[in-house]
């Protein structure tokens, strides 16, 4: 039986998992092609051979700009498009989806059974319904936490490789020069420093069943994995205990984004954050979501104040903000933090 000619639709992060996990090593289907967007300057490249088998993908495979994509369906003769990102609204979902099947093709999703590792240690998830709800600090406590216990916690962070894919395969971050090292992003230095200097190790990169291995055995060793995740996209990893943020500027995310939805029918814990800066009936209309969604989820409400650890340091000078890009772009806000 011939293959199946697979593009799957993605950017830079999940749509790797899902080849990783499912297609890699699957006889019935051939990925003839990745598609990209929201990552700047990522298409044009290369999902390498020795990422991707040498074997079946002797000369990887190749990214695209989603915006070819029914050209790309119908040139590759492609039969099926595995959609794989995340933070996206329902209907621009259903709309990408009339454009692969008015290509001739089938517009599918891949679903935690056939993504979600399972780890050696018990694994906490924190994951969220929109980019920029507040994951980040979120996971920082619960490592803080964990460690006045007494526990040896190793953070696993979401993906965002987009150098040299080979050398980001496994990377892990225990000292500042490890930034160095890996060639780090903006974007990757503002999630990783803070793990570092507070004295936590954090594993990030490419291939995500060999981090988290990696993690288990980590040489500094490791009671508890905690997934840190990116946007709003589902954990990688089967989660002990899901802990999902909510944020209530942008009330009813929760049942109209994808993967939101699924991230909340999947808490145990429900997490609705800025509450401090947020109104009573926005917050209200997340709880009567979540209750309508996950009854059973337990909802805490967090603040989210903005401090200076030193306000001597700034006091009467003139300040440039930097603010947190995705949060003002896919993830739809008006203003950040530093605003």
């Amino acid at each position: 039986m011939a293959r199946r000619n697979v593009l799957i639709i993605g950017a830079a992060g999940r749509d790797f998992h899902n080849f990783n996990t499912f297609f890699r090593d699957n006889p019935d289907y051939r990925v003839v092609a990745f598609t990209a967007t929201q990552i700047p300057d990522i298409d044009g490249r290369k999902y390498p051979p020795e990422l991707a088998g040498a074997n079946i993908y002797p000369d990887g495979i190749p990214v695209y700009e989603q915006n070819d994509l029914g050209k790309l369906i119908r040139e590759l003769n492609v039969q099926d498009c595995f959609f794989s990102y995340s933070d996206v609204a329902y209907a621009k979902v259903m709309s990408l989806a009339s454009v692969v099947q008015a290509a001739g093709a089938n517009f599918m999703l891949l679903g935690p059974g056939e993504t979600m590792l399972r780890s050696t240690k018990p694994l906490i998830s924190v994951t969220a319904t929109r980019t920029g709800c507040g994951k980040s600090q979120t996971s920082r406590k619960v490592v803080e936490l964990l460690t006045q216990m007494g526990l040896k916690v190793v953070a696993i962070r979401h993906p965002m490789p987009y150098g040299d894919l080979n050398a980001q395969k496994v990377q892990r971050f225990a000292e500042i020069a490890d930034l160095k090292k890996h060639k780090c992003t903006i974007e990757e230095m503002e999630e990783y420093e803070p793990h570092i200097v507070r004295g936590n190790v954090i594993y990030a990169g490419v291939d995500y069943e060999a981090i988290l291995r990696a993690a288990e055995n980590d040489p500094n060793g490791c009671d508890v994995i905690l997934w840190d995740g990116g946007n709003n996209d589902m954990s990688f990893y089967q989660s002990d205990l899901s802990i999902v943020v909510a944020d209530p500027h942008r009330a009813g995310a929760e049942g109209a984004y994808y993967p939101s939805e699924v991230n909340v029918r999947l808490a145990d814990v429900v997490v609705i954050n800025k509450i401090d800066t947020s109104g009573p009936e926005q917050i209200q209309e997340v709880r009567n979501n979540i209750a309508r969604i996950n009854p059973k989820a337990v909802i805490v409400e967090a603040a989210s104040p903005v401090r200076v650890e030193d306000p001597d340091l700034i006091r009467g000078k003139r300040i440039l903000a930097v603010e947190d890009g995705p949060t003002l772009t896919h993830g739809e806000m008006k203003i950040g933090a530093a605003s």
